[in-house]
């Protein structure tokens, strides 16, 4: 491909550096890659395109743009991806920042899938999963080009369309370590991976096969049940835990600096989590509600409602109501009549989707096969689901066939994403709230406008998340980040089912619903549990760095968590550590990763392009 095909960009002096640094960069960045073969061949670029854009917030007109290349040498094909050194953007892009997003010389022997997005509104993008599971950010096409791409990496490596998903395409040699990884779990037809050594997010020296397996093997113990889901609302147990937690900053040159205008050069993380890290409130009441509301029922001040709820959540007897608000089903600004009237046509709407699976003969089912395992898998999971609870309790009781109807409802309603294992979790507090058919369902479908990316069968949504933790664990912890470096832990897969299902399993029943209405505040922050999982990661990193933990030793070590984890103490971690964060942790998340919803301002446009 020659330089003159191109938009013609020679006048730009920075773009022209940009380019001879992506070029020098993808032959110096790993030698031992790029020299597969014993034979000297040069290295050719077979694909070139300008103004493909990363975005390092969830706007639309905050973008990176850069160079996305393919390159050939020998019989081996790389990818890379490096930003413009000067954009007239609203991003600034420092040089720490320009490491992170920068992707140099990655094998194409390390990718799993690449997955097309075409949606109605906005430019196409491509999203490029790694053998480890973990995925770079999506790249935007502003200029069209995805066909083209793909299309010319086709010529070079074994590339074939997913039969699950026409949009997924896989490389390599495939096999299915991700489906037994997600066994416990029963995630219907995840997309297989290659079996292949395992690679991190940014490509570094390949692990052994014999690693690979070992991962494969272990991580499915993520997701075995545990046991302390029980009902306690006024347990107040603490973790025996916290003498492992004794964090300080790093001191390595290549980590990131972490300033504070608030608490300048804070010298241990626990003394930081004191400074910043408010005391937990007593949960909201219905005295006090009351004051958050006008004669109509309207709520006066959202943001202070959020702040008050982060900071103590809400009495159980109050939840029905909040909750709805919390999650979408009704707004800050609908009235006692309105919410009432919503209610009654919710209802309606809702007799009428679930009929649409009432209707269906056993006759008709025989032949409808998607029904026919959707219903029976739904069936086998909710007998099983929280069970230990009165409310869940004994034989035929009416509020697991609640729970069944309503899944099997969802599953018509959205029809493209269906049911996956996981989804009776997220249900079972929302209906034990709510006692309410239709109003349980409604919510439902409000939380799964952010979470259902969590269950896509690319599973995008959670390689989204996993990539996002790596990094702020980087930012926050370097130390703690190197020790999963050198143990080829940075899939993070161990922290798999904590984004999955928001920590439903690792805490008592009580417990997970507190969190749960803190975290739908979006107060400090739409992804607090990444900065959650951080927390706990750096309260347990004596331990795990002091035993040397390996993949299966962490699998271990996090499924023993589960019923032992001090909610209000992380919580003020959590907070500390999204305050320390700031911009810079914000930047660390890819936009749209769960469980943030698309902003709609207006900048995006329809761009189609051909069917490879």
């Amino acid at each position: 491909m020659q330089e003159a095909e191109l938009h013609d960009l020679s006048d730009d002096a920075d773009y022209a550096a940009s380019q001879q640094e992506g070029s020098a960069s993808m032959m110096r960045c790993d030698s031992s890659k790029l020299s597969t073969s014993s034979e000297t061949e040069g290295a050719e670029i077979v694909y070139l395109k300008d103004n493909v854009a990363i975005h390092p917030t969830q706007y639309a007109f905050e973008r990176i743009s850069g160079r996305l290349k393919l390159i050939k040498q020998g019989s081996a094909l790389f990818m890379t991806w490096i930003p413009y050194k000067r954009q007239s953007t609203n991003v600034k892009l420092s040089e720490k920042d320009r490491n992170l997003y920068t992707i140099r010389a990655v094998p194409f022997a390390d990718v799993r899938s690449i997955r097309r997005h075409t949606p109605a509104l906005g430019w196409q993008y491509i999203i490029v999963v790694l053998s480890s599971g973990l995925a770079f950010p999506p790249l935007y096409f502003y200029n069209g080009g995805v066909r083209e791409f793909l299309t010319t990496i086709k010529q070079h490596v074994f590339l074939v369309r997913s039969v699950e998903d026409t949009n997924v395409f896989l490389l390599n040699d495939f096999q299915n370590p991700l489906q037994r990884t997600l066994s416990s779990l029963e995630l219907p037809r995840a997309v297989p991976i290659p079996s292949m050594p395992s690679a991190p997010v940014l490509p570094r020296e390949s692990t052994s096969h014999e690693n690979q397996e070992r991962t494969d093997v272990g991580i499915s113990d993520l997701f075995r049940e545990s046991h302390g889901n029980g009902f306690r609302p006024l347990e107040r147990r603490k973790s025996n835990q916290s003498d492992d937690y004794s964090h300080k900053p790093s001191d390595d040159a290549e980590g990131v600096a972490v300033q504070s205008p608030v608490a300048p050069d804070p010298v241990e993380f626990d003394k930081l989590s004191l400074v910043w890290g408010k005391p937990r409130q007593p949960p909201l009441g219905l005295e006090e509600w009351a004051t958050f509301l006008d004669s109509e029922g309207r709520v006066v001040d959202s943001k202070a409602l959020r702040k008050r709820i982060f900071y103590g959540g809400i009495e159980h007897k109050l939840r029905k109501e909040v909750w709805a608000i919390l999650l979408g089903h009704h707004t800050y600004e609908s009235t006692y009549a309105e919410r009432k009237h919503q209610r009654s046509i919710k209802k309606t709407e809702y007799e009428t989707i679930k009929s649409q699976w009432q209707s269906i003969s056993p006759a008709q089912a025989k032949r409808f096969t998607k029904f026919r395992e959707r219903k029976g898998l739904i069936e086998k999971d909710v007998v099983r689901t929280d069970r230990s609870l009165s409310f869940y309790d004994g034989d035929d009781n009416p509020n697991v066939n609640l729970l069944r109807d309503i899944l099997l409802t969802y599953s018509f309603y959205n029809f493209h994403l269906g049911y996956c294992q996981g989804m009776n979790d997220l249900l079972s507090p929302i209906l034990l709230v709510m006692e309410d058919e239709s109003e349980s369902f409604w919510c439902f479908v409000a939380l799964m406008e952010c979470l259902g990316p969590n269950f896509n069968r690319d599973q995008s949504g959670m390689h989204s998340q996993l990539f996002a933790l790596s990094k702020l664990v980087e930012l926050l912890d370097n130390p703690l980040h190197n020790h999963f470096k050198q143990n080829d832990c940075l899939n993070y897969f161990f922290c798999f089912r904590w984004m999955l299902i928001q920590f439903k399993r690792e805490l008592e029943y009580e417990k997970t619903m507190r969190l749960w209405e803190v975290l739908w505040t979006h107060y400090l922050s739409e992804h607090l549990h990444l900065y959650l999982s951080v927390a706990i990661l750096k309260r347990y990193r004596g331990k795990i760095i002091g035993e040397q933990m390996d993949f299966d030793t962490l699998i271990r070590f996090i499924n023993e968590l589960s019923g032992r984890i001090d909610l209000d103490a992380t919580l003020r971690d959590a907070e500390a550590l999204c305050i320390c964060a700031g911009e810079r942790g914000a930047d660390c998340i890819p936009p749209g990763t769960p469980p943030s919803l698309p902003v709609d301002n207006g900048l995006l446009y329809s761009q189609q392009d051909e069917v490879l």
